[in-house]
């Protein structure tokens, strides 16, 4: 039996106990959902995963693996812990290339870490960067702080800050709004701000070195921070970060320090520990994406708002019943029930209709990979 009936069997049997989790949020008022065409399903990059992607000047994709060798290598060739990838071309016609690190890159990585938040801006590559191995210890944390670089030669090689944001401060692994082509088309209502999603840690010390805190997980109770910088000021410091400190009596947004941060989302099933975020002009709405109660279960969260800042509406909340890719009719691609990324890429939305990419945790196999399958928003009735 596999493993996705024995979850059905499970929730068939244990009736209803929670397992099948509520919404967070109401359901959106642009959309009924998304539809999406599993005839259209790539795979690409065996062995590599992650890759949230920023649109640049240069009209190319641009993306952040982790463990595996990129385009063209496995799980074994090539691999480096962290890679950066170009994608060229059309969304059922592109091409990748690596460009610093993996098998046959322009260039070798130059550090370690992971990575699930790059933006564009003036033609300049920014990165978020968490650690593998933090410096001088033995374990492995991607939690422990955070690390912005940057790339002015597309991808080929980067600098970091001299400053960084730690677990202690009670941020982790945050990910880009991204807006359009080299994030242009922002509403002038947002201003001009690069704006950044980080996730709330589950376990903020470090007092025991195990599971909690260190490993993979789902973080509760489901919080999820937001900042904002010029960008100009980007690399500039840690204080050129504001974050959002909640609204005003006319809802509109405060900002203030990182000792003053609030929750911009909030979902009790959990905020699992890499998200992503994109803006799409035709619906004029942010779309954060996002795992809830477990980790690499297809159990994602798409979420949507007019602003940034919310108010947060539920476009698509995949549970135990139906998890994210449960049902993919026209795909013949091998499959396990393991996603925990998913990503719309704005080069590639095209009115109602996108192309998602995703990832998940298969040691090498089937989704732990570059993939891709178009789709469209159901509208509501207007």
């Amino acid at each position: 039996m596999g493993e996705f009936r024995v979850q059905l069997l499970l929730v068939s049997l244990v009736g209803f106990t929670g397992l099948s989790a509520a919404l967070p949020y109401p359901e959106s008022s642009v959309t009924q959902g998304i539809e999406l065409d599993w005839s259209t399903h790539q795979r690409h990059a065996p062995g590599s995963d992650n890759f949230q992607l920023t649109w640049s000047d240069d009209d190319h994709l641009y993306g952040a693996w982790g463990d595996g060798g990129g385009f063209g290598g496995t799980n074994g060739r090539g691999r480096v812990g962290l890679g950066v990838a170009r994608i060229e071309g059309h969304s059922d016609d592109y091409r990748g290339y690596n460009v610093w690190g993996g098998f046959e890159a322009k260039t070798e990585a130059s550090f370690d870490g992971k990575s699930w938040g790059m933006i564009s801006v003036e033609g300049v590559l920014y990165m978020w960067v968490v650690p593998d191995h933090p410096d001088g210890k033995d374990y492995r944390n991607h939690y422990e702080y955070v690390e912005l670089a940057m790339s002015k030669d597309k991808g080929a090689s980067w600098s970091k800050a001299d400053w960084r944001f730690t677990q202690d401060e009670y941020l982790t692994i945050p990910t880009f709004l991204n807006f359009g082509k080299d994030n242009a088309g922002m509403p002038e209502a947002f201003g001009d701000y690069v704006y950044s999603y980080f996730i709330a840690p589950e376990n903020t010390t470090m007092e025991h070195q195990g599971p909690i805190g260190v490993g993979l997980v789902v973080h509760k109770p489901g919080i999820l921070y937001l900042s904002r910088v010029r960008p100009d000021e980007l690399m500039a410091s840690k204080s050129s970060h504001e974050f959002f400190v909640g609204l005003d009596s006319k809802g509109k947004p405060r900002w203030g320090s990182l000792a003053q941060k609030q929750p911009v989302f909030e979902d009790a099933n959990g905020a699992g520990w890499c998200l992503s975020a994109s803006y799409h002009p035709g619906f004029k709405r942010v779309l954060l994406s996002i795992q809830h109660t477990g980790n690499a279960r297809g159990l994602i969260g798409i979420f949507d708002a007019p602003a940034p800042w919310g108010p947060w509406t539920t476009v698509e909340y995949y549970d135990v019943l139906q998890p994210f890719g449960a049902v993919r009719e026209g795909s013949e691609l091998t499959w396990e029930q393991n996603i925990f990324f998913v990503g719309f890429p704005t080069k590639w939305f095209d009115d109602d209709r996108f192309t998602l990419n995703f990832t998940g945790a298969g040691r090498g196999k089937d989704n732990d990979s570059f993939n891709t399958v178009q789709g469209q928003f159901l509208r509501l009735n207007e």
